[in-house]
Order: structure tokens, then C-alpha cells, then sequence
């Protein structure tokens, strides 16, 4: 079992706590604010959509969305709690939708579950499913170490000058990156923020 479907395993097994977790707070209303004013067009993919806080947010502003999200339970909270908004079960390693499908991708708190070396192919999907002029927003965790939490759930943690250069590998143009200090967000650990056009 790979990091990813460990992960995965672990939202199932709690999903109450989890879904209760991560509907108490949109991301997308507290930090948006750039991704919103960067998108030219309404279609937007909610990349690890979990239970769909940040896609209501998006339905809210009128966003043609879509969340995405490759754990079964979280997907069904989501459709529950955002009726208008379409929803996908898939893994963001291999999205399944056509190319240009999106003016936007929202990848909050999602990449960090990702294996350091399925990230590139990741971005370039990320970049692949942009049309011409798309914007993605990512978070990850910052940091120089991986591995397992001590609840199971896998987190891959990265420096701000390492995701710059993963996403112009993946042919973006980074146009704002955001570093964090963990007490600045109350949280374990800080965070890079990334803002970045298909150039």
C-alpha cells in the first residue's frame, strides 16, 4: 500500500472527526483573496476538495467547480453539504479530465500527501487540465522532512525555493509564493503558498 492509499485508509477510518475538522474553516475565504482576483474565467477544480469547505466558498462566488478527491466518505459529505457544485472521485496523480478543461486549479493542503517523486508528474498534470492563462494556488507544508504522522496520514514537506522550481518545471510561472510560521496559522507546522500562471 502506497503512501497515498495509507492516507486514504486513514481519512475512511475517521471520517467524522475529519469531515468535522476540515468543514469548520474555508481556506478559500481566509487566503483566496489573490487566486480569486487572478482567475480569468469560473471553471475551477478543488484538488483534495475533502468535505468541501473551500468548494462551497467557490459556489458562493459563482465558480463553475468541481472538487476532486480520492476519499470515498469525504466525497459524500461534500455532495451533501454542496449540492451545486460536481464532484469527482479520483487521484490528483492522474486527473481524470480532458486537457484546458479549467481556468483555475485549487490545490489547498492536497500536494503534501503526495510522494516526492510523483510531484512533478503531478504539477504537470495540475498543468495539463489549465487552459491557456490558467491559475493554480497551492499550499503544502514547509519544511526539509517527510514521512507518516502519528496518526498514519503521510505529509511530504517542502522549501518555497523547491516548489518554485517544480512548478516552472511543470511550465508554470510562479507569481507570488507566501511563507508561514507555524504559530502564525496555529498550527504543528509552517507553510508555503504558491500562486503561479500555465506560462
Amino acid at each position: 500500500m502506497d503512501e497515498v492509499a495509507r492516507t486514504r485508509a486513514v481519512y475512511e477510518e475517521h471520517n467524522d472527526s475529519f469531515v468535522e475538522k476540515y468543514r469548520s474553516e474555508s481556506i478559500a475565504e481566509r487566503f483566496g483573496g489573490p487566486f480569486f482576483e487572478a482567475l480569468d474565467g469560473d471553471r475551477v477544480l478543488d484538488v483534495g476538495c475533502g468535505p468541501g469547505a473551500d468548494t462551497e466558498t467557490f459556489v458562493e462566488r459563482d465558480c463553475d467547480v468541481t472538487g476532486l478527491d480520492v476519499t470515498p466518505s469525504f466525497l459524500a459529505s461534500a455532495r451533501e453539504n454542496v449540492p451545486d457544485a460536481g464532484f469527482a472521485l479520483g487521484d490528483m496523480r492522474h486527473l481524470p479530465f480532458e486537457s484546458g478543461s479549467f481556468d483555475g486549479v485549487w490545490a489547498c493542503a492536497s500536494l503534501l500527501h503526495v510522494p516526492r517523486e510523483d510531484v512533478p508528474a503531478t504539477c504537470s498534470e495540475f498543468a495539463r487540465v489549465l487552459d491557456d492563462g490558467g491559475h493554480l494556488y497551492c499550499s503544502l507544508k514547509r519544511g526539509d522532512e517527510s514521512g507518516f504522522d502519528p496518526g498514519g496520514r503521510f505529509f511530504e514537506r517542502h522549501t518555497a525555493d523547491a516548489v518554485t522550481s517544480l512548478l516552472v518545471d511543470a511550465g508554470f510561472e510562479p507569481t507570488r509564493v507566501d511563507t508561514t510560521e507555524a504559530e502564525e496559522v496555529a498550527s504543528q507546522d509552517g507553510w508555503v503558498q504558491v500562486l503561479a500562471r500555465v506560462a
